[in-house]
């Protein structure tokens, strides 16, 4: 694990890549690096992979702007800082968008977009209410305990896996990402600007039971990504490379291998 003035992260390096473009893998809203690892440890067999702690999250500098210009900014100052001219990027959920959004600053930088269930549109549904209020309730409660916090965020929050996965970021009784932040910025992460035309290839992959990505953003998808292909993992729902890592995989590396 390394960090630098901007970002946490871990950067692995095979010793035969058969690419030397780097793959950054972006995590989404409540995680950390470690949420995209199911799909990093099999990448890193054969390319170079950087997982990124994004800003107010894990272990990354605590800031308190959540727009995803300054957050896509955030990266290339690490790549930067890296000496990566180049790099294939691979967002899910609030990573998508930041993916999307490196392409308009500095489309000549990124070679290929991978976007899990996200679309380049404003959400006008709040989904996490609920979860907000959650969080609260285990920070006001001052527990100090997975099992005591559990106890409490079960009487807002009833889908499946979604507390374990919030728990990944508790220790000792403290959030790893800021909360406070994350509830105040909540629109900006939830919300979009449009972005200019970006011609090279863009892979969004759904999962087949989530209504993040529908019939009604293909405009808004294609508008700004004319390459965009699209790919659909039946059976999963948001979290589509936690539930079905190897359907992912397979898509991404046909996706890879394609010209």
């Amino acid at each position: 694990m390394k960090s630098n003035r901007q970002l946490n992260y871990h950067f692995h390096t095979p010793e035969k890549p058969q690419s030397s473009t780097p793959i950054v893998l972006i995590h989404g809203l409540f995680g950390d690096l470690n949420n995209l690892g199911i799909l990093g440890r099999d990448l890193q067999q054969h390319y170079p992979v950087l997982q990124i702690d994004v800003r107010n999250h894990g272990i990354s500098p605590r800031l308190e702007n959540m727009d995803y210009p300054d957050m896509a900014q955030d990266i290339l100052s690490l790549l930067d800082e890296l000496t990566i001219s180049k790099a294939i990027i691979v967002g899910h959920s609030m990573g998508g968008k930041i993916a999307m959004t490196m392409t308009a600053i500095a489309p000549e930088r990124i070679e290929k977009i991978v976007v899990i269930d996200m679309a380049p549109v404003a959400y006008s549904v709040h989904r996490h209410e609920h979860i907000f209020a959650a969080l609260n309730k285990v920070t006001t409660a001052g527990v100090d305990t997975r099992q005591a916090a559990t106890e409490i965020m079960q009487q807002d929050i009833q889908e499946e896996g979604v507390i374990p996965f919030l728990l990944k970021s508790f220790r000792q009784g403290e959030w790893k990402f800021n909360l406070p932040v994350l509830q105040n910025e909540y629109e900006k992460i939830m919300g979009w600007e449009t972005l200019p035309a970006w011609h090279k290839p863009a892979l969004f992959i759904r999962g087949g039971n989530s209504d993040y990505i529908t019939e009604e953003y293909r405009a808004a998808i294609i508008s700004q990504f004319p390459q965009a292909t699209a790919w659909v993992v039946a059976g999963c729902g948001h979290w589509a490379h936690a539930e079905k890592p190897d359907a992912v995989l397979r898509a991404i590396y046909r996706f890879l291998a394609t010209e």
